[in-house]
């Protein structure tokens, strides 16, 4: 599929009909979507046939672009049931075979603050079903697949971490590296750079700053002030072939 073609594809993708400021519930425009994913498609080959997963999926544009794309096994996680009921909808719409997992993964890797139980337990609980569908639950109601290393590829494009989210999107590349096998492809502030390649460092990741992109945030949210403001991000992969699993 043809870079024009795929973005003219996103652009049918239902965004959020009720946006939670919140949850900093931002669509992923489609042309940022279609480059990012062709990218990841054609450069470095992390889509086709691997198994790939959507942190904080929302409506699932990044999923259906990477089931376009040819990916063997898609599963979107998002904590708001509003947003992948237009998710489920969405993939159905374009005929794609999604996962979706209502879920907190931060909670269920134990990267929240004061999470329990621990990191090393909750896995432990989760290996211990038997099911064989992918997306099946353990006995605490958690999927099989929030497990490190169940994944190839991971995408998401995380909250910024502003308002009261402070350091979310540090969090979710976190757990992003936790569950991915290859590679991690996630979109930030440029101005948060330096700080993010000393966390990959730490994490026993390489970050490599793939792409500079704009991206149109509108104005969505009471306290915007202006129609729209152009933020300045970095396309980010990181390689997490020889990360930890914990």
């Amino acid at each position: 599929m043809k870079l024009k073609h795929l973005e003219s594809a996103l652009q049918d993708v239902e965004a959020f009909a009720s946006p939670k400021v919140k949850l900093e519930q931002y669509p992923t425009q489609p042309h940022v979507a279609a480059q990012m994913l062709y990218t990841m498609h054609n450069s470095f080959g992390d889509i086709e046939g691997k198994a790939v997963g959507d942190l904080g999926c929302g409506c699932a544009v990044l999923s259906i672009g990477a089931a376009l794309l040819g990916s063997a096994y898609n599963v979107g996680f998002d904590i708001d049931t509003d947003a992948l009921k237009i998710a489920a909808a969405n993939a159905a719409e374009f005929e794609c075979d999604i996962d979706f997992v209502h879920c907190d993964v931060v909670e269920a890797l134990g990267l929240a603050a004061n999470a329990q139980p621990p990191l090393h337990i909750q896995m432990a609980a989760l290996s211990t079903n038997d099911s064989s569908s992918p997306a099946a639950s353990s006995s605490n109601g958690l999927p099989l697949l929030v497990r490190p290393k169940s994944l190839d590829t991971v995408i998401m494009n995380p909250p910024f971490g502003t308002k009261n989210n402070a350091g979310i999107d540090m969090t979710f590349l976190h757990a992003g590296v936790l569950l991915a096998r290859t590679a991690v492809w996630s979109l930030h502030k440029t101005s948060t750079r330096k700080h993010i390649a000393k966390k990959a460092a730490e994490w026993g990741t390489t970050m490599e700053v793939v792409a500079e992109l704009r991206f149109d945030i509108p104005a969505m949210y009471k306290f915007h002030k202006e129609k729209s403001v152009d933020v300045a991000v970095d396309l980010i992969r990181l390689d997490c072939t020889r990360a930890p699993s914990r």
